[in-house]
């Protein structure tokens, strides 16, 4: 839309709140529906999510499938917000969300498939990313279900930013976003007359069209803002160190909302031979850092500051896991690079030498074997 149009930043600009609005909307309605579709089936919802491992699953085959993390953690908050997904279930999700997102950048290097150097460098930086969510996952899945290690941290955090000094936090997110929804189940409800379960597919259809809609465009007009200025500086003042990688990767991602498309631009930075491994790194965990601003976003309209801990925190803490997830990967990871790294190394001479190799990962690693595994996890 706004490619072709070919608007002034100014409009791109005034756009983007908009666009918001109508994603932070999406995200309410989410909560609103699930809670009209009753107590019965929120409880066969959690049945079939009881499995931590089904729900790791499910979260990277769902953003695999969306190509999109900011979507899927944020559907994940709405639904985890509305006391519909308990939040032993939403943490695995998020989870496996995290390992999902990254099937963008590897799509990405197969457009240097028929160049085999290009290949290899772009599909070892893809890859990379892959090792580091997997490590991560092997190192802190078990300690999530055995101990709670991130969700007592997220929680933890929830009790701050709920309640600081003892005053309530009252989201303003919420206060704007409220009216519209209310008017508009109002009108479902009072005067269609339809039914709360036909109201509530409603509003869930309208939701995920508006959120998709939504987060399709603000990334498109963030990144014509952000990226295209920035590619011509990145090389030669940004990537000067891992520190300077790690904040770029964190900022640049919370400003387009999508670590897909900044980790993407990075592998064919790298596959150009623009950048080396050890400084394209630290830049992609920081972008997972910076993604999960769009869920702590959303958290916000979940947030119900008269529920005390009840549910309306649980789609806070559900954000606060996936940066808890990601913050503690860094830490162990960011200083053990050169294990993701010769990973990635080895894995990227062997797809380059037979592109089999290459396909059979993505189309298992990140679609069959995820569906798979779901049913017999069940």
């Amino acid at each position: 839309m706004t490619d072709k149009l070919k608007l002034p930043n100014s409009v791109r600009i005034l756009l983007i709140f908009p666009l918001l609005y109508i994603f932070l909307v999406g995200i309410k309605f989410i909560s609103v529906s699930f809670g009209l579709f009753g107590s019965g089936f929120a409880e066969q919802l959690v049945n079939f999510y009881s499995n931590p491992f089904c729900g790791l699953f499910t979260g990277i085959l769902v953003t695999s499938l969306v190509q999109s993390s900011s979507a899927t953690t944020s559907l994940i908050v709405g639904l985890a917000g509305s006391g519909v997904l308990p939040l032993e279930s939403a943490i695995p999700m998020v989870i496996g969300a995290n390992m999902g997102s990254t099937i963008t950048s590897l799509l990405v290097s197969f457009t240097f498939i028929t160049r085999k150097e290009d290949f290899k460098r772009a599909f070892t930086a893809a890859t990379m990313h892959d090792f580091f969510n997997v490590f991560t996952i092997l190192v802190f899945f078990p300690l999530e279900i055995f101990f709670h290690i991130i969700e007592k941290s997220a929680v933890f955090l929830t009790g701050i930013f709920q309640n600081i000094g003892g005053v309530a936090f009252i989201s303003p997110v919420k206060l704007i976003i409220e009216p519209v929804t209310k008017n508009i189940q109002h009108l479902l409800l009072d005067t269609f007359g339809v039914t709360d379960i036909v109201a509530g597919i409603i509003l869930l259809i309208i939701a995920i069209l508006i959120v998709v809609f939504s987060l399709i465009y603000l990334v498109k007009i963030l990144r014509s803002l952000v990226v295209n200025t920035t590619e011509r500086v990145l090389d030669r003042f940004l990537f000067r160190n891992t520190f300077t990688a790690f904040i770029l990767g964190m900022l640049l991602t919370a400003a387009i909302q999508s670590s897909a498309v900044t980790v993407s631009m990075v592998v064919g930075m790298v596959a150009a031979g623009f950048l080396d491994l050890n400084r394209a790194y630290p830049f992609a965990l920081g972008a997972n850092i910076g993604t999960t601003i769009t869920a702590l976003l959303a958290s916000l309209v979940t947030l119900n500051s008269e529920s005390g801990s009840g549910v309306g925190t649980i789609g806070l803490t559900v954000a606060l896991s996936h940066l808890m997830f990601n913050i503690y990967g860094t830490i162990i990871f960011l200083p053990l690079r050169k294990i993701p790294v010769y990973c990635a190394t080895k894995f990227g001479e062997l797809a380059s030498e037979s592109k089999i190799w290459a396909v059979v990962f993505v189309v298992c690693g990140f679609y069959l074997v995820p569906l798979g595994l779901i049913f017999l996890t069940r």
